[in-house]
């Protein structure tokens, strides 16, 4: 299978400043598509990730999280569950729409896309709504597809 090329977008993170995937290629980059700021499943998911970002950055994988709210919910979302890594405001929906993450009712679905050094898309997971996966599923099933 033929490794597809990331497109290069430039987003807004919480604190307003501006995020450009290809100036982040020096590592890993998680794209964490989710549906809601503040929902119950999206706040358990992306704690999750939080609590356990050492072990992402050991590997060289940033996480991102993106969804079409704005940077001032964005902002108020990680303040309140002292979420720290970029969390970036694609509220036109052209990065969702690119990385065919939105679902028929045009906000975003659940979904990580894993971009390596070379912004080749190694890993794409579309994941049910209701559901997330923890960092240590995301991480052991990257090792077993010797990913990472």
């Amino acid at each position: 299978m033929q490794s597809k090329i990331a497109e290069n977008f430039i987003l807004s993170d919480q604190y307003g400043n501006k995020f450009e995937l290809y100036k982040n290629s020096e590592r890993y980059i998680l794209l964490i598509f989710y549906p809601k700021d503040n929902s119950f499943i999206c706040s358990k998911q992306l704690r999750n990730y939080q609590m356990n970002i050492e072990k992402f950055k050991k590997l060289g994988i940033q996480p991102v999280g993106i969804n079409i709210e704005s940077i001032d919910s964005h902002k108020s979302f990680c303040d309140l569950k002292s979420i720290d890594f970029p969390m970036l405001s694609d509220n036109e929906k052209i990065v969702s729409k690119k990385y065919n993450a939105l679902n028929i009712f045009s906000s975003n679905k659940r979904k990580l896309v894993l971009i390596n050094l070379q912004r080749e898309i190694v890993y794409e997971r579309d994941i049910f709504t209701l559901n997330y996966l923890k960092t240590e599923e995301i991480l052991t099933g990257l090792k077993k597809l010797n990913i990472i």
